[in-house]
């Protein structure tokens, strides 16, 4: 078990920014860490990097209990905090160099540099200060720090923020490869990137863990359904709101409505057309998003 957290809590004077929050995750996988603004995800990251301690609960990190062995748990763990923290009078190998100093990576510390350079897609701007650098490749230089020591553990915060389109791929790309040997924690308000990445997602809202499953199973097991309808003519929408179970129905093309439900309602939908005389050209399920389900869990 690479990271055991349980029923961690955390109190800010009278503010409960974690309540009582317990998962675990495993080496080898990527899972990502959701929720709205001021939910608690950095609080989260923050204790378990040994950043900040938490009021009660406690966290294991490859076994080792965070209280005990603060030090030896922040070797193992590559960190790119939400406010990527760097030095902009720094050129990229310098300041590079200096990190790997810290972890005392020796002999191995010019290779090191090489490989993570590359890795990063920073060639093109290796020689460049820091403080010249757009904010995408200044996100490149933070993950390039945080996996520079080669930890067991990758804990990144938002790491694709600013980064443009190709850049995401290649950052995504990164991620995955890393996560087939490391156990990686990611943060993001991009749900296609969690999709993209990860199997498995955290939800956190208000300090509690909300969610803690497989993407597909949330998508399969969420409460409401979604489905798509096409008739042969425009109907009455108020209608059909009549049916029990229906929450809303929008118009998404020409006699082509989305109904939201709390169950499966196709079979009442297709007797209530048969007494309407109305004809379904097509009634299909639709795949509900992680954005979607997201959304769900937390607007409440």
């Amino acid at each position: 078990m690479s990271i055991k957290v349980q029923e961690v809590t955390k109190l800010y004077d009278a503010q409960k920014a974690l309540d009582k929050v317990s998962f675990e995750i495993n080496q080898g996988e990527v899972v990502g860490f959701l929720g709205p603004n001021g939910a608690g995800k950095s609080t989260m990251m923050k204790i378990i990097t040994g950043y900040i301690s938490q009021t009660f609960g406690m966290v294991e990190v490859n076994g080792l209990n965070i209280d005990q062995y603060s030090l030896d748990i922040r070797k193992q763990i590559g960190y790119l905090p939400e406010h990527n923290p760097l030095y902009p009078e720094m050129y990229i190998k310098e300041y590079l160099d200096h990190v790997a100093s810290i972890y005392k990576l020796g002999k191995n510390k010019k290779s090191r540099i090489a490989e993570m350079i590359s890795r990063t897609g920073l060639e093109s701007e290796q020689h460049k200060k820091i403080g010249a650098l757009s904010k995408g490749y200044r996100q490149r230089v933070g993950i390039a720090q945080a996996l520079i020591h080669d930890p067991e553990v990758l804990i990144l915060d938002e790491p694709t923020t600013g980064l443009d389109p190709n850049q995401l791929v290649e950052i995504r790309n990164l991620i995955q490869e890393i996560g087939k040997q490391k156990t990686v924690m990611l943060s993001t308000h991009v749900m296609q990137e969690v999709e993209a990445c990860c199997e498995r997602v955290l939800i956190v809202d208000k300090g509690r863990l909300v969610a803690d499953r497989k993407i597909d199973f949330l998508s399969a097991n969420i409460n409401s359904k979604i489905l798509e309808v096409e008739f042969d003519k425009k109907i009455d929408k108020n209608l059909l709101l009549s049916i029990k179970g229906i929450l809303s129905i929008n118009a998404i093309g020409i006699n082509k409505y989305e109904i939201v439900a709390a169950s499966d309602i196709r079979k009442d939908i297709f007797q209530f057309a048969v007494a309407k005389n109305w004809v379904i050209l097509e009634m299909k399920s639709q795949t509900k998003n992680l954005e979607a389900i997201f959304h769900e869990l937390t607007a409440k």
